[in-house]
């Protein structure tokens, strides 16, 4: 063992340390393949498989897709309203397009201009059973941490019917799953794409800085400076833009800290 010994602590695991898994009654009942997004390859291993796909985010979306390609029959269980954006507007990327605007505009505009051009593209994905939160998505990417999902080519699959979307599950069973609308069905994999977690807890022990969920009690854009000098970066739920945030105050607090002992 080795005993490390700092004037500094950052803690840069992020919120997305390690695989999510939801509590399902009847899970550990399930006789067939059961794996988490994280350890997923590549959809040969399902070829021509009933597979049930828990979670309708980006991951869920791509897994559905490549799980097409090899002839799989997946199923999306979509719990929870979800935001749906095309990939690519004007020959731009999305979230390019979003950040430009928002140098310029307010945020609530922006999110309706990008609703109003993902209707004109993507058409009313209510239809399709992925309904639409009533804040927008940038707003609630800011508030929750939940990304948008951008189409890689799996809507029109849905709207093919080579992926079904399915309401939430009330429990699996031991060959499949029972779903909140009263259907049931069997399948012969499941793949978990509940997205990821903060794994602060479980080494980071007596911390007031952090929650029970691993997150900073204070909330961004102050949730990055706590007591005796330790720090954290990646706690955001802003991505990439909410992370450099944390890391400029981090570097230039330590550098001024270690600049006053110095001159003193």
């Amino acid at each position: 063992e080795f005993e490390y010994v700092s004037k500094w602590v950052i803690v840069a695991t992020g919120e997305n340390a390690e695989p999510l898994i939801p509590e399902i009654q009847g899970i550990e009942k399930f006789q067939g393949k059961l794996v988490h997004t994280s350890l997923y390859k590549s959809g040969a291993e399902f070829r021509n498989q009933r597979v049930l796909v828990v979670g309708c985010g980006n991951s869920g979306m791509e897994v559905c897709l490549d799980l097409c390609r090899f002839n799989a029959h997946p199923h999306m269980v979509v719990r929870n309203s979800v935001h749906v954006l095309p990939r690519e507007m004007f020959g731009l990327s999305t979230f390019g397009v979003a950040m430009a605007l928002l140098k310029w505009f307010p945020l609530r505009l922006v999110d309706k201009f990008l609703l109003l051009v993902a209707n004109l593209i993507l058409g009313n994905t209510d239809r399709l059973g992925l309904r639409r939160p009533k804040t927008g998505p940038i707003e609630l990417k800011n508030a929750t941490g939940k990304t948008p999902v951008l189409d890689v080519g799996a809507l029109s699959l849905i709207k093919s019917g080579k992926i079904k979307v399915m309401e939430g599950v009330k429990e699996i069973t031991r060959k499949g799953a029972k779903f909140l609308d009263g259907q049931e069905k069997e399948f012969d994999s499941i793949i978990l794409a509940t997205g990821y977690k903060s794994n602060v807890p479980f080494w980071l022990k007596n911390c007031e800085f952090f929650s029970d969920d691993g997150m900073p009690k204070t909330p961004f854009p102050n949730g990055w400076k706590g007591g005796k000098g330790l720090y954290a970066v990646g706690f955001t739920r802003r991505g990439i833009l909410g992370t450099a945030s944390d890391a400029i105050k981090v570097a230039k607090d330590i550098a001024d800290g270690q600049w006053r002992r110095t001159s003193s």
